[in-house]
């Protein structure tokens, strides 16, 4: 190795320094790609799945029946429901619906088996959290409009 000759280019730094220097103003002359992130948000693609939220009907009454079909079909059983009796047209209401935000997949097999179409995947993408309490959420959370 140290007897081969290199060649004249092959000695000379110089033309990488100007690959180099032509990369940097390439990338200068373009427009960034940095976003303000708490004032401007992405817009997601129509078929992004975020998490699952619970749809209310004209009233403003969850349209879910509690049937239970989501929570059968759940992959890892992320969703716990428990079914009450109420006095309206409606026969059952969901008493207590809680999503295990920590287990869902964003899989959406949630919404196809839904035969109300109460469930959702919203367009929604924060999901920070410091406690794994925190990522249950309950009837009232998954009401709320995003």
């Amino acid at each position: 190795m140290a007897n081969e000759k290199k060649t004249l280019g092959e000695r000379l730094i110089l033309p990488e320094l100007m690959k180099g220097y032509a990369v940097t103003l390439k990338t200068l002359a373009s427009k960034p790609t940095t976003m303000q992130y708490p004032e401007e948000r992405w817009q997601m693609a129509r078929r992004y799945r975020g998490y699952p939220k619970l749809v209310m009907d004209e009233q403003g009454e969850p349209k879910c029946v509690a049937c239970g079909l989501c929570a059968v079909v759940c992959p890892p059983n992320a969703i716990e429901l428990q079914a009450g009796e109420v006095p309206r047209a409606k026969e059952r209401q969901p008493i207590d619906f809680k999503i295990h935000m920590g287990r869902c997949i964003n899989c959406g097999y949630c919404e196809e088996a839904c035969p109300k179409s109460a469930i959702e995947m919203s367009k929604m993408y924060e999901l920070n959290t410091t406690s794994l309490d925190d990522m249950i959420y309950s009837k009232e959370v998954l009401l709320q409009d995003y």
